[in-house]
């Protein structure tokens, strides 16, 4: 087993020493998960691990064994280059070993008849070997896999680097280190620029990984999923937890009331110590004062008293009057279609919110989320169907794109200017309650980061006092205490919610019901995303070609309930599965899962992979056959919870 090693290291950037004598290790067998505060050293701690920094002090130990690989979050990449073969230039060994096969083939072939054929052809045998054990027939289904795992579509493949986006760019980064052989990987926020499908292939492909990793990452959903070790990274030093992100924030809260109750303890040991020595070092019992002393100051100097606790961070508990309930139907929603070009976004899209549910939505990118909620802000018009809102809403709209704030007042100004006849001290109180503390309640509003002024835009949403919150990705740019502050707040909010988001623990700690929308269709799910996430294991095919459009059973829709009946017929519609038994079913479904599997095999084969005209027949096979087993599981499932 691999491992990185750092001992007593120190970094410092001029005056200010981010890492002061930390040592800890990293083993390729454990995925381990890196947090702290914004500029505690987290990406410096990888970029001297990587070695493109050195320490200041101390020394940093790797495995001879051990293959780093390290994604950053700012990659360098050809411009000139095509995506594919950008990401491809990861096999340039291999291709090295097949363009010197395909050479000696030509060789062969010309010198078939002559007395060197023969070491020719050992020469090619050993060239084989090589390359199939290296998986050199299967490197391309390999980059297929990755590069449609991450999001990127067919016809992406072909575009220059220079034209991709920021966003692109570091998904390719990505690509191609998941592609190389690292035992190790250092992962700097590989989530961002990831959309929900994307994240959940990541974290399939981390399980299946064969080394270990190390990741920093914001992405709290994917920290306890993938990791089974949390190393804190704050003040200048580290501090390890085993297990994942939930245990590490339990088992932190735990040594923070053990340590406050140390050192209530220590602090009434210390107090009576120095009243002793007060009192007697001037009299008859000096020696047994000045002994104590002794004593008290040596135990000091040593750390063995507890002298300082973390505070505990300030509850979040907003006050909000009467104008934030409402009682009854708050949205309704039916037919609703929205189409760009001929191309539709979504249609047949029904549901109805009740006051005080919480609706999350969420779903790959361009699939029409942020348009939905433009749509219901009367922002965009709709291709179809209606909605309609209840007369008495009270709506606060946060948008992703909304203008920075300006200004040269400070933070606690604004404040008071959004509470009239505030304080100074109850401005900074408020502020607090969204982790700004100390002097950053007096940073002007123009040198705002866009984490600070997200938090500031939802401070005064929330002062609004509406009873319908519109969200659009309310925790983009937040770090994970911002994160918690802003979820805290919304939690005691008694209103109606409705948030598009990508983070996943977001999403299952308020929302009650989810609205996924997704290429194939949309599907209404009574509950959070862990629990959809649970029935998408369960049941992998309801998102293929046939998924059905949201259920609105939840919402009471007789409508969208009759629309959902009349698909579900639509998909009973072929009638060659209605006299067959289920288990003949079941053989065709096996039946379909052996040819899928040989023809995902075929892939290997040389006399397939260098022929691209066979290469798209056999895409296409595969697709079909894909679609087929898609249709006959949903026709078994159906017959199975109707039996």
């Amino acid at each position: 087993m691999g491992v990185i090693q750092l001992q007593n290291v120190t970094k410092e950037f001029g005056s200010l020493r981010v890492l002061e004598g930390i040592s800890v290790e990293f083993h390729s067998g454990r995925i381990t998960g890196i947090v702290g505060p914004n500029g505690a050293g987290k990406t410096t701690l990888f970029r001297m691990i990587s070695g493109e920094l050195e320490p200041d002090l101390g020394t940093v130990t790797k495995s001879r064994d051990l293959k780093v690989g390290y994604l950053t979050q700012d990659p360098t990449l050809r411009s000139d280059a095509t995506l594919h073969d950008e990401v491809l230039s990861v096999f340039e060994g291999l291709l090295a070993i097949e363009h010197r096969m395909h050479k000696l083939s030509e060789e062969i072939a010309h010198q078939h008849d002559s007395d060197g054929v023969g070491e020719l052809m050992e020469q090619y045998d050993k060239l084989n070997a090589q390359f199939e054990a290296a998986g050199g027939y299967a490197h391309e289904q390999r980059l297929e896999e990755v590069l449609g795992g991450l999001g990127f579509s067919i016809e992406d493949r072909s575009l220059p680097v220079s034209a991709l986006s920021g966003g692109q760019k570091c998904r390719a980064a990505l690509a191609k280190l998941l592609l190389q052989d690292h035992n190790m990987l250092l992962l700097d926020e590989p989530t961002n620029h990831l959309d929900i499908d994307a994240v959940r292939w990541l974290e399939k492909f981390l399980a299946g990984h064969h080394g270990g990793a190390v990741i920093i990452s914001h992405d709290r959903y994917l920290m306890d999923r993938v990791t089974n070790r949390i190393v804190e990274v704050d003040k200048r030093r580290v501090t390890s937890y085993s297990g994942n992100y939930s245990t590490y924030i339990d088992t932190k809260e735990r040594n923070r009331l053990s340590a406050e109750r140390q050192f209530s303890k220590d602090k009434d040991f210390i107090e009576k110590e120095r009243a002793f020595i007060n009192k007697h070092m001037a009299g008859q019992r000096t020696k047994e004062a000045q002994g104590r002393q002794k004593r008290l100051e040596r135990r000091l100097r040593n750390g063995e008293f507890v002298t300082e606790v973390e505070s505990k961070r300030r509850d979040v508990k907003f006050e909000f009057d009467e104008g934030s309930t409402l009682g009854g139907e708050i949205l309704r929603v039916e037919e609703l279609a929205k189409s760009f070009d001929g191309k539709d976004l979504f249609r047949d899209m029904g549901f109805l919110i009740e006051a005080g549910q919480r609706l999350g939505i969420t779903g790959p990118n361009g699939t029409g989320k942020s348009t939905l909620i433009k749509i219901l802000q009367g922002m965009v018009p709709a291709s179809g169907g209606t909605f309609e809102w209840n007369p008495k809403v009270s709506v606060a709209y946060f948008a992703q794109e909304a203008k920075a704030l300006t200004g040269s007042h400070t933070l606690v100004k604004e404040m008071q200017i959004i509470r009239p006849g505030i304080t100074e001290g109850e401005a900074r109180s408020h502020l607090a309650r969204f982790n700004f503390i100390g002097d950053d309640a007096f940073k002007p509003l123009h040198v705002l980061s866009g984490g600070e002024q997200s938090r500031i835009r939802l401070i005064k949403l929330l002062e609004e006092n509406p009873n319908v919150l519109v969200l659009d990705e309310p925790t983009n740019h937040l770090d994970i205490p911002s994160c918690e502050a802003l979820e805290a707040a919304l939690a005691e909010f008694p209103g109606t919610i409705i948030a598009v988001s990508h983070d996943r623990y977001f999403l299952d700690r308020l929302i009650s019901h989810l609205l996924v929308i997704r290429p194939e269709g949309h599907r209404l799910i009574r509950g959070n995303y862990s629990e959809y996430a649970e029935l998408l294991e369960k049941r992998p095919s309801i998102w293929e070609k046939d998924a059905k459009p949201a259920s609105s059973q939840d919402a009471s829709n007789k409508k969208s309930q009759s629309n959902k009946s009349s698909a579900k017929a639509k998909k009973k519609a072929d009638a060659r599965f209605d006299v067959m038994p289920v288990e003949k079913i079941e053989e065709l479904v096996m039946d379909c899962e052996g040819k899928l599997a040989a023809a995902n095999e075929r892939f290997a084969s040389p006399e397939v992979y260098r022929d691209s005209e066979k290469v798209a027949q056999l895409r296409q096979t595969i697709d079909g056959l894909r679609e087929e087993l898609a249709e006959l599981e949903d026709v078994w499932h159906e017959r199975i919870e109707n039996a």
